[in-house]
């Protein structure tokens, strides 16, 4: 077999290789593709779908003059082979390589960078209009998945462009797959209903024998647009101004190059309907697709992970997602009103069991995070306790419903947001650190912060009796076991504890950064600062009795987060003290910085911010030296105010 690939480092190489032997350069970049995921890891499902649709867009358009928008990027690994970055596959999502998502700064054939799902049509819009305002010829394709579809925006953006028939060309990648298994009205008409082999037959019959009547025309075309309307799939798009063109094979690229071609030339506002096969070619990706949406490196010929693929470490317990699993079902099971909803996301986040226990209160609203929020506010006006299980990156699209249709509904909703922090290797589009600051401002919200199983029980008990909305972030981790050594106490909203008493200095740490402080106290102890280390529990409501005690008994405050320094837990410190007029307390915090963060090690990361046990010792000594400089130069101490 002739090695095409690797002749092959922009679309114009992709141009010369013969139509005919398109079937074999798929064939390679597959099985390139599955061998170069197995060793980094990464989207393996979602490009293998896509690979001939993506051949066969750049053997016909002239990117990167011609645009193309993906609807999430996790399905254009192939596009990226194509367009000169197949020797680089091998750095996919590892510190320092290749995005796992389209980036500009990466290619001038990447107009953006897509993690979020719903965007494309939009953006292909934008682009469509700014070439007609700029008299350009260019042809603007967006390409995107059923399971997009189901976004808000998506339905937005199609009727907009239904209004303008813009010259663009809206690619439907029908997969019966998202993240997890689509559901909603939108994904059976498109992967029921409206391909149905009965069709054609039918109504060719029904046109032949009813049009042998004159008297009966009417009548005829009466019923044939009524069959229209239950059978074909392109009436939705049709309605909304689109011409509508398949469905037709995803996998066969010589159909998919002539039929781009063809729609290509009729400069209009289109829509070709694809059918693919997620994971295709590639057995333990088509059997298990869910799986095989987001992987760990594998063995090639198994499908089996590599061992140390995901980091373990023997002082570590369960994941966060898994304690909330438990406690979601523990409370369901003891009071009948516990709902949970979700968007497209019920393994993610943790769901799957309480679907598989209570499937009659559990609610997979597809692509629609803003629905999913106002959905759920509607459930607890009635008297449910809906639990709303979201990314944290992902509830951002939300924050308008949970303002407008819960918090001033005065309801009660928790929010449960996993993935809040760094992700690792998802990087700048999934790091979920920037909660607090978008989450903080809505009135009467309460933002807990578990760390540990029982935190987690505990708070979604608080958040489930709330009449407010009641946010548990909680990260991509796992649990300490150094926690299992401390007493269990119940608590309260907005109530902390102290983990170690300290004389000169204070860590009040949240969430995840109740560990890091832990283990920066013993480093601490070992160079002859005694550290107080206070679990805070809650950025909102504070415990300000124990802020105010610390401040008495240690002569400097520093908070650890896993969030931007803007908005954050910190930020809410830094309010309290101002607002207690308290502004020669000494205060250090120690956060992320505000700005997108790329993928990488969520440990190394960590620890190149600051945020390590070893780099917040650091911080602590170097921070109380110049402080106890500062009070020397100055010649008195800090006064703590009383409270």
């Amino acid at each position: 077999m002739t090695n095409w690939i690797h002749k092959i480092n922009s679309p114009d190489d992709l141009k010369k290789v013969p139509l005919e032997k398109l079937p074999e350069v798929a064939e390679e970049y597959r099985q390139f593709l599955i061998e170069s995921v197995a060793k980094t890891g990464g989207h393996l499902g979602a490009s293998l779908g896509t690979l001939e649709l993506t051949m066969a867009l750049h053997y016909v358009l002239n990117s990167p003059t011609d645009k193309i928008c993906w609807d999430v990027g996790h399905q254009a690994y192939v596009h990226k082979m194509i367009t000169g970055r197949r020797d680089q596959m091998a750095t996919l999502r590892q510190p320092g390589g290749l995005s796992g998502f389209p980036a500009p700064w990466e290619s001038c054939h990447d107009p953006f960078i897509v993690g979020h799902a719903g965007t494309a049509i939009s953006q292909a819009i934008g682009l469509a209009c700014a070439r007609d305002i700029r008299k350009g010829n260019e042809q603007v394709v967006a390409i995107v998945g059923d399971g997009a579809l189901t976004a808000g925006l998506s339905f937005e953006a199609l009727n907009h462009a239904g209004q303008l028939k813009k010259n663009m060309l809206i690619i439907l990648n029908d997969n019966e797959m998202s993240i997890a298994k689509n559901v909603g009205a939108v994904s059976r008409y498109l992967n029921k209903v409206l391909t149905h082999p009965l069709y054609n037959k039918v109504r060719g019959e029904m046109e032949k024998q009813l049009q042998k009547f004159p008297r009966l025309q009417k009548l005829a075309n009466t019923s044939l647009d009524s069959m229209k309307h239950l059978f074909v799939p392109g009436v939705l798009f049709e309605e909304f101004g689109f011409r509508y063109f398949g469905p037709v094979d995803g996998h066969n690229v010589i159909h998919l190059v002539k039929i781009l071609k063809d729609i290509l030339a009729l400069n209009t506002c289109s829509l070709l309907h694809v059918i693919t096969k997620k994971g295709r070619g590639c057995e333990y990706a088509e059997q298990d697709q869910e799986k095989g949406h987001g992987v760990a490196p594998f063995n090639v010929k198994t499908g089996v992970k590599m061992e140390g693929a995901r980091e373990t470490n023997s002082t570590h317990g369960i994941s966060f997602t898994q304690a909330f699993s438990d406690a979601i079902l523990k409370h369901a099971r003891r009071d009948p009103s516990v709902v949970a909803v979700t968007a497209a996301m019920l393994s993610g986040t943790g769901l799957t069991d309480f679907q598989k226990v209570f499937p009659e209160r559990c609610f997979d609203v597809g692509i629609a995070e803003q629905h999913a929020v106002t959905f759920a506010g509607a459930m607890a006006r009635s008297g449910l306790k809906p639990v709303v299980a979201v990314y944290s990156t992902f509830m951002q699209r939300s924050h308008d419903s949970i303002m407008h249709d819960v918090a001033l509904q005065r309801t009660g909703v928790v929010l449960a947001l996993d993935r809040a922090g760094i992700v690792g290797a998802d990087g700048a589009t999934h790091q979920g650190i920037f909660d607090m600051a978008y989450l903080g401002s809505v009135p009467g919200i309460v933002i807990g912060a578990p760390k540990d199983e029982f935190e987690m029980e505990k708070m979604l008990e608080l958040g489930l009796e709330a009449s407010v909305p009641f946010v548990l972030r909680y990260p991509r981790a796992n649990i300490a076991k150094l926690f299992d050594e401390f007493p269990k106490r119940s608590f309260q909203t907005g109530e902390g504890e102290v983990m170690f008493d300290g004389e000169d200095v204070t860590l009040l740490a949240l969430g995840s950064m109740v560990e890091v402080a832990c283990k920066a106290h013993a480093l601490l102890r070992e160079k002859g600062v005694s550290a107080r280390v206070v679990n805070m529990r809650f950025a909102k409501p504070l415990d300000e009795t124990l802020i105010l005690e610390s401040i008495r008994k240690t002569r400097m405050l520093f908070t650890l987060e896993e969030h931007v320094i803007t908005g954050g837990f910190g930020a809410k410190v830094l309010e309290f003290l101002e607002i207690r007029n308290l502004r020669t307390v000494a205060l250090k915090r120690l956060a992320l910085p505000n700005e997108f963060i790329e993928h990488g090690s969520r440990e190394k990361q960590l620890d190149s911010f600051g945020l390590s046990p070893e780099k917040v010792a650091d911080s602590v000594i170097k921070e109380l030296s110049g402080q106890k400089k500062r009070e020397k130069s100055a010649g008195f101490g800090i006064e703590p105010n009383p409270r």
